[in-house]
């Protein structure tokens, strides 16, 4: 099946990609990789009116990865394939990188994008909320405000930004003392979305207990989902076996899985029990080490 007609804008500003979505109102789709976008264009599940295509606005830092002011920062049009070849990211955002997709999709697709699509199976949402990140968005006339994550995912396919914003990057902290991150992810071939998938992130103390800790979940609910009440478990203990199986207990009765071809809701939340305890077991490992 072939996309609805649509009008196409190839913006050279990040002022001109605004205007020109203001002007469509929620019509217009940004364009950076596609690689959500199009395969819904083709099957009609999304007709926009009008792509504005922000590939060609060489400034703004839209395509880089640095760390600043305690941050990682990664800019809208950043592809998979750069954030899992670059040395400035580690811990749960340098291990979900190489499970995005495939390596078509990776070379293409923008960590933004997928973030924007907010799709409950897509990964990089369930590692910006286990690590506390913010996604950063301009309006007309410079207005810039960052949103967190989790007020950022509304809902299936639904974020917080307005029509005449545009994602311009997203800001990650940066821990000052030890720290690791782990993401898990069961899929039943190379590229599919995640049957099951746990983000982990860890950051010690200096008495080696855990002073704070991120757990999320990939394709186990209507959103990705943070597991609060396993995260609550973590902080002021020290890491240990027993302690990250009953966290995984605890996260996997946050999970709210569905019975589907790829399984049951019963064994989802096994294996949510077991991916969390990975996590976080190899999170723990790099922070110590």
């Amino acid at each position: 099946m072939l996309p609805a007609q649509f009008d196409y804008v190839a913006a050279s500003s990040v002022d001109e990609a605004i205007a020109a979505k203001a002007e469509g109102g929620d019509e217009t789709r940004f364009l950076a990789g596609g690689q959500s976008l199009l395969p819904m264009m083709k099957l009609r599940f999304a007709t926009p009116s009008k792509l504005v295509d922000i590939n060609r606005i060489a400034s703004a830092g839209l395509n880089s990865i640095r760390r600043h002011n305690g941050q990682l920062h990664i800019g809208a049009l950043v592809r998979h394939a750069d954030i899992a070849a670059s040395d400035a990211v580690s811990g749960a955002v340098a291990s979900a990188a190489p499970w995005i997709s495939d390596p078509l999709v990776r070379n293409l697709g923008t960590l933004c994008g997928s973030v924007a699509h907010c799709d409950p199976e897509g990964d990089w949402n369930s590692v910006l909320l286990a690590t506390g990140a913010e996604v950063v968005v301009q309006g007309p006339s410079d207005r810039r405000r960052s949103i967190d994550i989790g007020d950022f995912v509304v809902d299936f396919f639904t974020n917080s930004l307005a029509d005449d914003e545009m994602v311009l990057g997203v800001h990650i902290p940066v821990p000052s003392g030890p720290s690791g991150g782990s993401y898990q992810k069961l899929e039943r071939k190379v590229g599919d979305y995640a049957t099951v998938g746990v983000a982990a992130h860890l950051e010690l103390a200096a008495d080696g207990t855990i002073s704070a800790a991120g757990v999320a979940m990939t394709s186990v609910a209507p959103i990705n989902r943070k597991a609060t009440e396993a995260e609550a478990l973590l902080v002021g203990n020290a890491p240990s076996a027993e302690l990250f199986a009953e966290a995984g207990e605890a996260a996997a009765a946050a999970a709210d899985p569905r019975d589907d071809v790829r399984g049951s809701a019963r064994w989802k939340r096994q294996v949510v029990a077991a991916f969390t305890g990975r996590a976080l077991a190899a999170a723990a490992e790099q922070a110590q080490g």
